[in-house]
């Protein structure tokens, strides 16, 4: 599979480098290289691309756009809260019943 046939790929299954990496088990550097000529894919990879293209876009793992939830565990605000949540139980039950009002993301 050529470098250009590589980009083909990613451009029929409307993905980045990151996305098809993700998809064949890969680092992004890798499917990177593929596109450069620098590294060529094995005939593993090749067949895994050609039935990802085979099966269109939506075989291709897409993560949700925006921040990952879990940064907001690098805010010390967040533990200051978390702490004050476990120790206080009518807290708990407080923040529980107002968190039934918001939708998951």
């Amino acid at each position: 599979m050529t470098p250009d046939e590589i980009k083909l790929a990613r451009a029929a299954l409307k993905c980045t480098a990151k996305e098809l990496a993700a998809a064949l088990e890969l680092e992004a550097a890798t499917v990177m290289a593929w596109e450069r000529g620098d590294e060529f894919p094995t005939k593993k990879f090749v067949d895994r691309v050609r039935k990802l293209v085979e099966a269109g876009p939506g075989a291709i793992p897409r993560k949700a756009k925006g921040a990952d939830p879990l940064d907001a565990l690098r805010d010390p605000e967040v533990w200051l809260l978390i702490r004050k949540l476990l120790a206080n139980p009518k807290l708990r039950a407080e923040v529980s019943k107002l968190a039934d009002k918001y939708d998951e993301k």
